[in-house]
């Protein structure tokens, strides 16, 4: 997986675009963060989708978290193996972790979201910003 290749945004969703479907899943950081994720609640195949819709929910040891669409467009494809294996998130997550494949309305919505140098930046500022709030 090349990371250079993928967009990501400030909910620490990543997409990968592939013609005009966007295959999306969870970071690295976010899968890190939440720990060992137990649940995915998947989202609903042939949905209409906005940007920041909730699509889905990952459920850790730790905590619940959200999973937002990072482009508007339709559900085409939900990734089956995450109800029996979960933690493929964690093992994988920019492989077979992926969550969903979203047929975009507006290919053009990507220019809105980090690369992935722009976004280890934001995690390294996320990162320092709780370190001081605590």
């Amino acid at each position: 997986m090349n990371l250079e290749e993928l967009k990501f945004t400030e909910d620490h969703e990543w997409v990968r675009r592939e013609g005009k479907r966007a295959v999306v899943g969870v970071s690295d950081y976010a899968q890190d963060q939440l720990g060992d994720i137990v649940y995915v609640e998947m989202p609903e195949l042939n949905a209409e989708v906005s940007t920041e819709d909730e699509i889905s929910e990952v459920e850790s040891t730790k905590t619940t978290a959200p999973v937002l669409s990072p482009v508007s467009g339709r559900v085409v494809e939900i990734n089956d193996e995450l109800t029996d294996n979960p933690e493929m998130i964690n093992e994988d997550p920019y492989g077979k972790g992926w969550i969903a494949v979203i047929e975009m309305s507006d290919p053009s919505e990507l220019e809105n979201l980090m690369d992935y140098k722009e976004y280890g930046e934001f995690i390294e500022e996320e990162s320092h910003e709780d370190e001081l709030g605590d």
